[in-house]
């Protein structure tokens, strides 16, 4: 079996690279940061008009007509760049919420189980589990209008790690409500792989911003790249990212939930782990506003906990390998 990607999947990577550094370069980014984390209409407009969010609507629709995997190159590319906003969310609602698919209507998630609520404050809908709704066996309600005024108005802001990512605390009916308990079929499935492809994105970003780094910083008259440590650093780096990388492809293919578990576990490690090894690297400046590596470590922070943490992947895992049997049996020991 070929799981190498095809020239057309290669081509759609391409291109949404080539798209996001067009409409968000750095200069775009930083001003995000400045803004609060903000959302910026026209950046969301542009990704619908691209075909982000309808990517795997039918083309009857008015979609592209393509599948998980494609949809997770896309989403690799948006974590490697960082791009802002309730990204998966507004991708799973393109074919629930009116204007959804093409960019003007912003669609968020209350995934419950105590978890904030991103990028509230500029949302046009809220997909909450638990409504009258359903959307492949999962109760779903979607808040618009003066239900979603409501709820919005029962939502405490909290100060947020990331900031391009404004967080709302929800209190009230709406709080118990969400995808780790209300949803928990395909709807958190693909939540938890399109999160665990941004986080992969990142993840191999800041590989290439340390090596680049360790290439061109000098200490003791030598390329810093030289050393060692920073060699085994840089390998541990990329160590983390392929598996993660194969974990990831392959759990779009198959969309078999453990191995979703699994592909989010370890894209969920290599993003924090590889962020932080490239804020080492980078040493004093690294931890400077002016840089960009801290804004990596906390977004995959923030990314870990969302539609599908590392206890809930375990436990995935664990259920999966079935009852834990002893290894011996009776009450002798062995001698």
């Amino acid at each position: 079996m070929d799981f190498q990607l095809s020239d057309d999947q290669r081509a759609l990577r391409s291109g949404m690279r080539d798209l996001l550094g067009a409409v968000f370069d750095r200069d775009r980014m930083r001003a995000a940061v400045e803004r609060g984390g903000a959302l910026d209409r026209s950046l969301w407009r542009e990704l619908g008009a691209a075909g982000f969010f309808a990517l795997r609507l039918p083309e009857e629709a008015g979609g592209v007509g393509l599948g998980l995997p494609e949809a997770v190159l896309l989403f690799e590319e948006a974590g490697r760049a960082l791009l802002p906003g309730p990204l998966v969310a507004t991708h799973l609602a393109a074919g629930l919420v009116k204007g959804a698919a093409e960019g003007e209507a912003v669609v968020t998630a209350a995934e419950g189980g105590g978890r904030p609520v991103a990028d509230l404050g500029g949302a046009d809908a809220v997909l909450v589990g638990g409504g009258a709704g359903v959307v492949e066996g999962e109760r779903l309600e979607v808040l618009t209008g003066e239900v979603l005024e409501a709820f919005v108005a029962g939502a405490v802001p909290v100060r947020s790690m990331d900031p391009l990512t404004p967080l709302h605390r929800v209190e009230g009916r709406w709080e118990g409500a969400g995808a780790s308990e209300a949803y928990p079929g395909a709807l958190r499935r693909e939540g938890a792989l399109l999160s665990a492809a941004e986080q992969l994105g990142s993840a191999t970003r800041t590989t290439e911003m340390a090596v680049q780094h360790a290439g061109s910083r000098e200490q003791f008259g030598s390329l810093i790249g030289s050393f060692q440590a920073v060699k085994h650093l840089c390998a541990d780096m990329l160590a983390r990212t392929e598996p993660a990388r194969s974990a990831v492809y392959a759990a779009a293919v198959t969309g078999d939930p453990v191995e979703i578990a699994a592909a989010k576990l370890l894209a969920d490690e290599a993003a924090v782990r590889n962020a932080r090894d490239c804020l080492q690297i980078h040493g004093g400046m690294g931890f400077t506003w002016e840089a960009d590596v801290h804004l990596h470590l906390k977004r995959a922070w923030l990314r870990a906990a969302r539609w599908l943490t590392a206890a809930e992947a375990e436990e995935l895992l664990a259920a999966d390998l079935g009852p834990v049997r002893p290894l011996y049996s009776g009450s002798a020991a062995l001698g």
